[in-house]
């Protein structure tokens, strides 16, 4: 089963959503910013994505800015930081199966259908 994380206050978010809607694939979605991942679910997403945590950061946000743009932290200090704040992790994210994408842009959504 694919599973979109998706904050539908984001464009390129939506963009995703309607990119799985068009192509007529089964999906699921994962609103996380109303349903909080859990630590052993982010660690599994940052593996699939082959990334480190510190990459899955939106580093524009506010909260990045202001509590996290001047620190070093340990990778599980970065998973443990989006999961305070899940604002923090770029979207949308596409899995499927023992793969993820982050889709941006949104054509590399295709690569994992």
């Amino acid at each position: 089963m694919i599973t979109i994380l998706h904050n539908p206050r984001c464009s390129k978010s939506r963009a995703g959503l309607a990119l799985l809607e068009e192509k007529g694939v089964e999906f699921e979605v994962c609103k996380y910013l109303d349903d909080a991942l859990t630590p052993d679910e982010l660690e599994e997403i940052v593996d699939k994505l082959e990334i480190s945590p510190l990459d899955l950061i939106r580093k524009n946000e506010e909260v990045y800015k202001t509590e996290f743009a001047d620190k070093e932290l340990s990778d599980e200090e970065w998973i443990l930081a989006m999961l305070e704040y899940p604002q923090l992790i770029e979207r949308p994210i596409v899995i499927n199966g023992d793969k993820a994408v982050i889709g941006r842009p949104t054509e590399l959504i295709e690569t994992i259908l």
